[in-house]
């Protein structure tokens, strides 16, 4: 069977898909968890103004669609956007920001809400201990680094899965910028499976290693906190 070839001699173009693939969703969940976990945290914690507002703007991009945050950074990318002299667009740098930009509401979302969690739990003894702002926040973040890492766990999820957003800003340019979802998409249209369905097989694996991931982790801080 051309599947089991595909992924038993690893082929080449096989590869350097998943590679890419790997590359632009880690490197979009790092920068989304840069930005999402110091978000969220100062939205939970402090009180300044429109603080409501951003917590409903992140709840409400949580579910953002693919294709108007592709469209968004295409827009800002292309040749008349603000940003168009950097050549972003239909490159894989192009890919990393529109997953960030889905990626990031996610993670800052959830961090808020469990920061929420913890800053009432231990209110009492940081406001004892004098914990200032800064100290408090990041005290939280640590306290709390399991569930957030779970948090992370999900926001790459969410990134490697994308489709729709980044072959609006990627092309789906072989050797350039065509990762998992985009091949399979594109291989299946053509009618040309083995390659979609190992691709399919790898995602589904990626996809149930993040789940496991995740339930090792909170089983982990359940033993060691309960």
């Amino acid at each position: 069977m051309e599947t089991a070839r595909l992924l038993l001699e690893f082929d080449p173009d096989m590869v350097y898909i998943v590679l890419l693939s790997l590359r632009v969703s880690l490197t979009a969940t790092l920068l989304a968890a840069m930005i999402g976990l110091l978000l969220g945290g100062a939205v939970a914690l402090y009180s300044f103004p429109g603080r409501n507002l951003i917590k409903a703007l992140l709840n409400a991009f949580m579910g953002l669609p693919p294709v108007v945050a592709g469209l968004t950074v295409y827009l800002l990318l292309s040749r008349s956007g603000p940003l168009g002299e950097l050549g972003l667009l239909f490159t894989p740098s192009a890919m990393i920001i529109v997953q960030a930009v889905l990626v990031t509401p996610i993670i800052a979302a959830l961090t808020r809400q469990h920061i929420a969690d913890l800053d009432a739990e231990y209110r009492e003894q940081l406001t004892t201990l004098n914990t200032g702002s800064l100290a408090r926040l990041r005290a939280l973040l640590w306290d709390g680094r399991f569930a957030l890492l779970t948090v992370l766990l999900a926001g790459f999820g969410r990134a490697i899965a994308e489709v729709g957003a980044v072959i609006i800003v990627g092309g789906n340019i072989a050797h350039v910028t065509r990762v998992m979802t985009t091949t399979i998409a594109l291989e299946t249209s053509k009618g040309d499976l083995p390659l979609a369905m190992a691709l399919g097989i790898i995602l589904i694996s990626i996809t149930l290693l993040i789940n496991l991931s995740a339930m090792s982790i909170n089983d982990a801080a359940a033993r060691r906190y309960g």
